[in-house]
C-alpha cells in the first residue's frame, strides 16, 4: 500500500505540474473497498472465494475557492477571485478553450444604443416578456442593468467586436428584442464578433485569466460536492490522465457548458446532495438546427435578414408573428416551424424540416457577418448559402432550469414552512448550470453569453464582499468523498448485460419523443414510465474497461448517471398537471393552484423525484428606477411550458387581476402580440 500511495502521489504531482498548478496544503488519504466473486481479477494470486481489497488513493488540496467548469462563467469568476488574492482552483474536464461557450455564435445583448437610442429598461422588459413572466424580475433587473458595463469590460479585455464605420461596436437585430417597451419596433442590441462571438469571448477570458494566479486542474472530472453541516466545503474529482482522485476543500461553486460533454454534471452533483434543482422542465428548442446534423445555425442569420420558408415557398412566420416575423422569440418560432411540419408543409422527401433562406443577402454580409455559418452549412448540409436554402428544424439547445440561485449567485433552496429562500453556505452557481432565474420559460437569444459574464462576476464579487483570502474553512470528516470513490468502484467493475452506449441512446430517444416542442398528457405519461424503466436498467450496466487511466468507458458511464437524474427531473414535472386547461384568474389564486411558479425537484438515491414549489419574484431591485412588469391576461398566453398540445385550442382571452403594484404608465401590462387573436390556435 505504501508504494501505491507513493506512486499515486508522484503521479498527481506530475499532473499538477503539467497543468501549471502550485498545490496548497496537499495531503494524501486512502479508501479501501472489499469485493468478492466476479471482481477477483483485481488480484490474480488470490484464492477462490477469498475476500479482496482494492485501494484508492485520494490527494487532498486546500483552496479559498474551487470553481468547477472553465466556460465563460467559470473563467470570469475564477480570475475575478484570483485577482483579489483568493487561492483559487479551476477544475475542468476539457481544456478551457474547448468549453462549449466557444460554440456560441450570435452575440451578447447590451443596450449600448450604437444603432439607435436604447435603454437597459427596454432590454429588461423584453427579457421579462420573453420568460413568459416566469423569470425573477430582481435578477433580470440586475443582469440588464449590468449588461453595458459587462460588454465594455470585455472590450477593454481585448475582445475583437465587429465594428461600425465610426469605430463603435456593431449591434445586430435578434429575436424578441424591442424598443420602448415593445412599442418602438425592432431593437439592434446584440453585440457581435461576426458569427463567432462565443469563440472570441472564451479566448479573451482565458487569455485574461492567465494574468492571474488561478490554478487549473485540466482534464479532471468533477464527481460530487462535499457537504458538511448543510454547507458546501469542497468537491471530489477524478484525474482522467492517471486515474488519481483529488479532493479540493474550499468554497465551491460551478459553471457548466454544453456539447457532447454536456451531461448535466453540475445539476446532478447538486441533486445527489439532496438539494433541489429548479425549473428543470424548461428546455429550449432552437428554431434552426441543421437537419440531420443538429449543428446550430445562429439566430444572427435572421438578424441579418434571413427568412424561414415552408415547402410552398411561403414566409410562414408572417402568419404566426405579423410584427416580429422571423425575429419572434425562439419558443414562438420553434412552435411555428413544428406546426408547419405537422400540417404537411414541411420540406424534403419526408416533409420533416423547413428551409432557412440566405441567398438573397448581399455577398458582403455573408462574408463579413456570417462567415462561419456559410462554412458550417457547406460542411454539414452540403449547401452553398449563396444559392440554396439550408434545411433546418427545431433542435434542443439550452436548459433554462438548473441550480437555484439569487441574483448574487448564491445557491438557495426554498423553505415551504417559512415561505422564504434559504442560502446554502459555501455554494455558488453561474452559467447554464444555474437558474437565477433570468430566463424563465424561454431564454432570449444572446442573453446566454450575457448571463455568463454578469453572474460569473457576481459570484466573484459576492465571495469577495463576504469573505477574506486565507480564512479558515470548516472541517470535513475523515471519510469525506468516500461515497464518490465507492461509486467509481461499482461502476468500474459493473458486469451486467446493458452497454452504456445502448442505454444512453434509448434515453435520448425517449426524451426526444416524449418531451419535445409539443407535449401532451398521454405522451408525457408514457415518457415518464419509459424514463423510470430505463433508470432501473442502470443497475444492469456493463463496463468493459477496468483501468483508471483515460478510461472513457468509465467516464461515459459516470456521465450517464448524471444524464439520468437530469432526465428524470426534466420529465417528472409534466406528469402532474394538465396545462391545456389553465385555471381561471391565475394571478389571484394561491401559488399551489396556478402555473406561474418555480418547480423545485428533489431526487433520492434511486432518482425518484418529488416536487415542491417556489414563487416567482415579481419585484425589481428598485421599483422607482425600474418598475416591474406586471403579468396580466395569462389566459392569452400559451401554458407555462409554452408547449400546449396541437389538438387543444388556446384558451379564450379573459381579463385577470394584475399583481399588487402597477408598472409605470408608459409600460404596457401585457404585449398585444401575446394575445391569441394574433397567434395561431394550437
Amino acid at each position: 500500500m505504501a508504494s501505491l500511495l507513493k506512486l499515486s502521489a508522484a503521479a498527481a504531482k506530475k499532473t499538477l505540474v503539467q497543468n501549471a498548478v502550485t498545490p496548497s496544503a496537499v495531503a494524501s488519504r486512502n479508501f479501501s473497498f472489499k469485493i468478492f466473486g466476479q471482481n477477483q481479477t483485481a488480484d490474480k494470486s488470490a484464492k477462490s472465494g477469498e475476500q479482496l481489497s482494492r485501494d484508492y488513493p485520494v490527494i487532498d488540496h486546500t483552496y479559498d475557492a474551487v470553481v468547477v467548469g472553465a466556460g465563460g462563467a467559470g473563467l470570469r469568476a475564477a480570475f475575478g477571485l484570483a485577482n483579489e488574492g483568493f487561492k483559487t482552483a479551476c477544475i475542468t474536464k476539457l481544456f478551457p478553450t474547448r468549453s462549449h461557450t466557444v460554440a456560441a455564435q450570435g452575440g451578447i445583448n447590451a443596450a449600448l444604443g450604437h444603432m439607435e437610442e436604447d435603454d437597459w429598461r427596454y432590454h429588461f422588459y423584453d427579457t421579462v416578456k420573453g420568460s413568459d413572466w416566469l423569470g425573477d424580475q430582481d435578477a433580470i433587473h440586475y443582469m440588464c442593468e449590468e449588461a453595458p458595463k459587462a460588454v465594455i469590460e470585455l472590450e477593454n479585455y481585448g475582445m475583437p467586436f465587429s465594428r461600425l464605420e465610426n469605430g463603435k461596436i456593431y449591434q445586430r437585430a435578434f429575436g424578441g428584442q424591442s424598443l420602448k417597451y415593445g412599442k418602438g419596433g425592432q431593437a439592434h442590441r446584440c453585440c457581435a464578433v461576426a458569427d463567432r462571438t462565443g469563440h472570441s469571448l472564451l479566448h479573451t477570458l482565458y487569455g485574461r485569466s492567465l494574468k492571474y494566479d488561478t490554478h487549473y486542474f485540466i482534464e479532471y472530472f468533477a464527481l460530487d460536492l462535499i457537504m458538511e453541516d448543510g454547507e458546501c466545503r469542497g468537491v471530489t474529482a477524478l484525474c482522467l490522465e492517471d486515474g488519481t482522485i483529488h479532493s479540493g476543500y474550499g468554497r465551491a461553486y460551478f459553471s457548466c457548458t454544453s456539447a457532447h460533454t454536456c451531461t448535466g454534471d453540475g445539476t446532478a452533483m447538486l441533486a445527489r446532495t439532496g438539494l433541489p434543482n429548479e425549473d428543470m422542465e424548461f428546455v429550449q428548442f432552437h428554431p434552426t438546427g441543421i437537419y440531420g446534423a443538429g449543428c446550430l445555425i445562429t439566430e444572427g442569420c435572421r438578424g441579418e435578414g434571413a427568412i424561414l420558408l415552408n415547402s410552398e415557398g411561403e414566409r410562414y412566420m408572417e402568419r404566426y408573428a405579423p410584427t416580429a416575423k422571423d425575429l419572434a422569440s425562439r419558443d414562438v418560432v420553434s412552435r411555428s416551424s413544428t406546426i408547419e411540419i405537422r400540417e404537411g408543409r414541411g420540406c424534403g422527401p419526408e416533409k420533416d424540416h423547413v428551409y432557412l433562406q440566405l441567398s438573397h443577402l448581399p455577398a458582403e454580409v455573408l462574408k463579413t457577418r456570417l462567415p462561419g455559418i456559410s462554412e458550417t452549412a457547406m460542411i454539414f448540409a452540403g449547401v452553398d448559402v449563396t444559392r440554396d436554402p439550408v434545411p433546418v428544424l427545431p433542435t434542443v439547445h439550452y436548459n433554462m432550469g438548473g441550480v437555484p440561485t439569487n441574483y448574487k449567485g448564491q445557491c438557495i433552496t426554498y423553505d415551504p414552512k417559512t415561505k422564504k429562500d434559504k442560502l446554502i453556505g459555501g455554494l455558488y452557481a453561474c452559467g447554464e448550470v444555474a437558474c437565477a432565474s433570468v430566463h424563465g420559460a424561454n431564454r432570449l437569444g444572446a442573453n446566454s453569453l450575457l448571463d455568463l459574464v454578469v453572474f460569473g462576476r457576481a459570484c466573484a464579487n459576492t465571495i469577495i464582499e463576504e469573505n477574506k483570502p486565507g480564512e479558515a474553512i470548516g472541517p470535513i470528516k475523515p471519510n469525506a468523498g468516500e461515497e464518490s470513490v465507492a461509486n467509481i468502484d461499482r461502476v468500474r467493475f459493473a458486469n451486467g448485460s446493458v452497454p452504456t452506449a445502448d442505454l444512453r441512446l434509448r434515453l435520448q430517444k425517449a426524451m426526444q419523443n416524449h418531451a419535445a416542442v409539443f407535449r401532451d398528457g398521454p405522451s408525457l405519461k408514457e415518457g415518464v414510465d419509459k424514463i423510470y424503466a430505463l433508470n432501473e436498467e442502470m443497475k444492469d450496466l456493463k463496463v468493459s474497461d477496468r483501468g483508471m487511466i483515460w478510461n472513457s468507458d468509465l467516464v461515459e458511464t459516470l456521465e450517464l448517471q448524471n444524464l439520468m437524474v437530469n432526465s428524470v427531473q426534466t420529465i417528472t414535472r409534466i406528469d402532474e398537471i394538465d396545462y391545456s386547461k389553465p385555471a381561471e384568474g391565475q394571478t389571484v389564486l394561491p401559488m399551489e393552484r396556478h402555473w406561474r411558479k418555480h418547480t423545485m425537484a428533489f431526487s433520492d438515491s434511486n432518482n425518484k423525484t418529488t416536487l415542491e414549489y417556489r414563487p416567482v419574484i415579481d419585484s425589481t431591485l428598485d421599483e422607482k428606477d425600474c418598475p416591474h412588469v406586471a403579468p396580466a391576461s395569462f389566459q392569452n398566453f400559451y401554458t407555462k411550458r409554452a408547449m400546449m398540445p396541437v389538438s387543444v385550442p388556446a384558451p379564450a382571452a379573459a381579463p385577470v387581476a394584475a399583481t399588487t403594484t402597477v408598472p409605470a404608465a408608459d409600460i404596457p401590462a401585457a404585449p398585444t402580440d401575446c394575445n391569441t387573436a394574433t397567434r395561431p390556435k394550437m
